[in-house]
């Protein structure tokens, strides 16, 4: 796949989220970083890494905390999956080294990796991961846990494998087993997951400065072999100027998930920097409340689509990278198809169903994360719907922490515009208690059938689901956004695609 910019671009590779800042504090090492100069020049025995990041988890602890920064920064590289999705999309092996199932689609038997040592020294068994499965339906509130649902029972036979009983059988659910829903935690380890982790992955967090960096460490005793990093610092900067300063000084040696296209662009072509745009599992979602007026009319629903011009949207937050789409669905899903067309600008449709809902002179509310994609587009939304006789009135909420009380926790909103990361969300953000407040059972009913079906009967049938879904418009999907990566020339082994929430940082080394 190919994304696209609406203006001309230097050759480059071409293949964030509803994201959460951290109040907790740890001890650890001191995660200092190292200059080495302008960009290009390291030493090639280096073994730590400074990456840059726009914003920050507001604690560990993705169970029970929405957000897509917590697993960004810890699925994969300190909580690890029975499967994983590789560059190109496929589901392969990591914790469990293979499986099978059942003729009818609804027994999974992972036999698990053996010499798998949490952080904490202790061997992964069975009991760890039927422990952490059935956690997700009893213990969890992050309102992805619904993936878990089909799962009927999950049980350990002997210390080596694990039986995965479905309720019926399902499309998805192996894939999701790859997402945040499928981590391993250990079963009989007490610890606050909100500021510690435990995880078999290659990294461990050692220290946390709120506001400023979390440090990772990489772990002698990690399964796949002692990674190439010792120390890898995610600094959190807002400022996407000092993310690019520092880059080019040599203080950054990657940021990852720019948000400035235009900073992107005039970075392609600078000597010792790379610079590639590969895919995501991100929508940038204009979100109505449906709950309350003037959302919970379909017209006015409709005509908001109507009226914004979702190309210029994207060309003025992204410059352009990236591609558009009509619903919460990725080019990269089996089920994705081109429903652009459906909502195509038309400003004089916009005034029209606002008029046979007898809207005039509407005011609305605009509630704002205070990300610079955001703001952007939000800008850009304003003008347009101001075209037709729509004011929407901008207020920029902190983000993560005002954002989140009162938006996605309170519901105390008219319309916003987040970033939703997670992969194949499309079904959690129609969940009924979600912070859209759009819920249809014959929708979910129907996704439910597709699922148990054949590959071909899901793929057709989720099809269906997501017309019914775009028709219904319980907000705009503004556009699919690029994984924008800029990093020192030396640095290799950069996951280009984001292919779950995750910022896959175990492949990188110096050369």
């Amino acid at each position: 796949m190919r994304f696209q910019r609406l203006r001309p671009m230097v050759a480059r590779v071409c293949a964030l989220g509803l994201v959460a800042g951290l109040a907790v504090s740890l001890t650890g090492c001191n995660a200092g970083y190292t200059a080495v100069g302008p960009a290009g020049e390291v030493d090639a025995s280096r073994r730590d890494l400074v990456v840059a990041v726009g914003a920050e988890p507001v604690n560990l602890d993705f169970t029970t905390t929405a957000g897509a920064a917590i697993p960004q920064l810890l699925l994969g590289n300190v909580y690890e999956t029975l499967v994983t999705v590789d560059q190109g999309g496929a589901v392969v092996p990591l914790l469990a080294e293979s499986w099978t199932l059942s003729e009818d689609r609804t027994v999974y038997e992972f036999t698990l990796r053996q010499g798998v040592l949490f952080s904490d020294g202790r061997h992964m068994t069975a009991d760890d991961v039927v422990a952490s499965i059935n956690a997700v339906q009893s213990e969890w509130l992050n309102a992805i846990k619904s993936q878990m649902d089909v799962v009927a029972s999950a049980e350990a036979v002997g210390t080596e494998v694990v039986k995965v009983t479905l309720a019926q059988p399902s499309n998805q659910w192996l894939f999701s087993m790859a997402t945040a829903v499928g981590a391993i935690f250990p079963a009989d380890v007490n610890f606050d997951r909100a500021t510690q982790t435990v995880g078999t992955g290659p990294f461990s967090v050692v220290e946390v400065s709120p506001g400023n960096h979390i440090t990772l460490a990489g772990r002698a005793d990690y399964w796949g072999g002692i990674p190439a990093m010792d120390q890898i610092t995610v600094r959190y900067l807002t400022d996407t100027t000092a993310s690019v300063n520092g880059l080019r000084s040599g203080d950054i040696d990657m940021i990852w998930g720019m948000e400035s296209g235009d900073q992107a662009a005039a970075l392609e072509g600078v000597a010792g920097i790379h610079v590639s745009a590969g895919t995501s599992t991100g929508e940038v979602l204009l979100s109505f409340n449906n709950r309350q007026a003037p959302f919970d009319d379909l017209r006015v629903r409709q005509a908001f689509a109507f009226a914004i011009d979702r190309e210029a949207v994207m060309e003025s937050a992204t410059a352009g990278y990236g591609h558009l789409v009509a619903a919460m669905v990725t080019q990269q899903d089996p089920y994705y198809e081109d429903l652009t067309s459906e909502f195509a600008y038309d400003p004089a449709k916009a005034k029209a169903l606002l008029a046979e809902a007898g809207v005039t002179n509407l005011h609305v509310r605009f509630d704002v994360p205070s990300r610079p994609y955001a703001t952007t587009a939000a800008q850009v939304v304003q003008s347009q719907l101001a075209a037709v006789g729509v004011t929407a009135t901008i207020h920029v909420l902190e983000f993560p922490a005002v954002w989140l009380d009162q938006v996605f926790t309170r519901h105390d909103f008219q319309m916003s515009v987040i970033m939703h990361s997670e992969a194949r969300d499309l079904l959690t953000v129609l969940q009924p208690d979600y912070y859209l407040g759009f819920h249809d059972p014959a929708i979910m009913k129907a996704a439910a059938v597709a699922d148990a079906g054949t590959h071909d009967e899901w793929v057709s049938g989720m099809r269906a689901v997501v017309r019914k879904i775009v028709e219904e418009t319980p907000g705009v999907v503004l556009y699919q956004a690029p994984t924008l990566i800029a990093a020192n020339e030396n640095l290799t082994g950069i996951a280009v695609n984001a292919v779950t929430e995750s910022m896959d940082l175990t492949g990188l080394r110096w050369q």
